[in-house]
């Protein structure tokens, strides 16, 4: 259950004044967004839609038995950072399965469309078009991409996402690990404070 004392604290000022949240598909974040911030829009990440789509993708790669080492790795790489080493790999990966070939492509798909729509409209339209064939190979992702559709399109208003967020906390897990548990509060804030007022300590 998510504590809203934290941002209830925030003068009414402050909260009327955000006009954008970028957050996951969990309902309970655009209540706390709707409650706190009547005035945000909300956008949902980029990075967890992405991230819906390629758990289903990976089932599918392991229902089709498709269990060649470092398929999944291939499969769920954007294509365009793949070398030609590792496309030569995936091409084989893909030929042994019609289905999880048509299932990769439309992942390739949605990235491109997040990647190259320029406009709200444009996108949605794009996206409206992809649930089509999408719904046959990704019928979780693709229904909750048509739920929240308006929030998957604000992101293309300003491009924002919560991916310094996700970092941030990602490196208060490292340091968390790296200090075994920190049983001391104390220590485990100090280290952070250390760690975040200095840039180099950024790339721990």
């Amino acid at each position: 259950m998510i504590s809203l004392k934290p941002l209830q604290s925030l003068t009414s000022e402050v909260r009327e004044g955000v006009t954008e949240v970028s957050i996951d598909m969990w309902g309970g974040y655009t209540l706390v967004v709707e409650t706190i911030f009547p005035n945000a829009q909300i956008v949902y990440d980029r990075f967890h839609v992405m991230q819906h789509v390629n758990r289903e993708l990976n089932k599918l790669r392991r229902l089709v038995g498709v269990t060649d080492r470092g398929s999944k790795y291939l499969l769920l790489s954007n294509g365009a950072d793949l070398d030609i080493e590792s496309q030569e790999k995936l091409k084989v990966i893909l030929e042994k399965s019609p289905c999880l070939e048509i299932a990769y492509q439309l992942k390739e798909e949605l990235r491109s469309i997040y990647e190259t729509s320029k406009t709200l409209n444009s996108a949605k339209r794009k996206l409206k078009k992809w649930l089509i064939s999408a719904k046959l190979f990704y019928q979780k992702s693709a229904q909750m991409i048509s739920s929240h559709l308006a929030g998957i399109c604000n992101y293309f208003i300003s491009h924002a996402t919560s991916g310094v967020m996700e970092g941030i906390n990602n490196k208060i897990k490292l340091i968390k690990r790296q200090g075994y548990g920190f049983t001391n509060f104390e220590n485990f804030r100090l280290r952070l404070l250390a760690c975040f007022s200095d840039k180099k300590n950024l790339s721990l």
